[in-house]
């Protein structure tokens, strides 16, 4: 049902858009959504993968026994940093890193990293006690107990926290124009300056397929990676 209320939405507004005139003037972009695009891929690819190589082993190294006293503190620093403007993160890379690609991939990788991390320790707290005491009772070590209860039982819980980040990251790479790190941001921000609604929509459809498309990408992953036991959705 909603896949097809999602169609529908498409077809009407493509044919909006080609009544309008506004799909011939987004066309004959193509080449500069095609050049915006790839920076903009670019861009998520390094921030949300760093994000993920430091937030998914600071999740799990907040639940070990020496850390757990420090979990809700860091949590509550990542509240509070998530709570400051995307433009005013941006602003403060800005203001240490100057302009360009590092200042938007440093605050991109900022505002990407708390769901992560949160969804990461909520996972493996969320293992049932029983499974660790019985592995326990079975003389596996700490780690091979990480890596062979409370990892795989907690997957989906993680999964979910990537999925949220990449569609954040996504959608919140267009700032990254204003402060020098190109992306499909060049074409609606230029289109909001000019008044141009193609323009700006010739920037803002790619960036809402991309934002789908991750999440598509992500999804999958999720349905296929993670084993059959303890993945609900098969």
């Amino acid at each position: 049902m909603l896949r097809t209320i999602a169609f529908t939405l498409v077809f009407a507004f493509g044919a909006w858009t080609y009544a309008s005139g506004l799909l011939p003037e987004i066309l004959a972009r193509w080449d500069d959504i095609v050049y915006l695009a790839q920076q903009h891929i670019m861009l998520v690819l390094i921030s949300a993968g760093l994000a993920a190589a430091l937030g998914i082993p600071i999740g799990i190294l907040l639940t070990r026994e020496w850390f757990r006293r420090f979990s809700n503190p860091l949590l509550q620093v990542l509240n509070i940093g998530s709570a400051v403007p995307t433009l005013a993160v941006l602003a403060l890379s800005m203001s240490f890193l100057g302009v360009g690609n590092l200042p938007a991939i440093f605050g991109l990788f900022v505002l990407t990293l708390l769901p992560i991390v949160s969804n990461t320790l909520a996972g493996i707290r969320a293992v049932p006690a029983h499974l660790i005491e019985a592995a326990r009772g079975m003389g596996m070590s700490p780690a091979r107990i990480l890596w062979q209860v409370e990892l795989p039982n907690s997957l989906f819980v993680i999964y979910a926290g990537l999925r949220t980040a990449v569609a954040i990251n996504v959608g919140t790479v267009p700032l990254a124009f204003l402060i020098g790190g190109g992306g499909l941001g060049e074409l609606i921000f230029t289109g909001i300056a000019l008044n141009e609604f193609g323009i700006m929509l010739a920037g803002a459809i790619p960036t809402a397929l991309l934002a789908i498309l991750a999440d598509f990408i992500m999804g999958q992953l999720q349905l296929w990676t993670i084993p059959r036991g303890v993945n609900p959705l098969r």
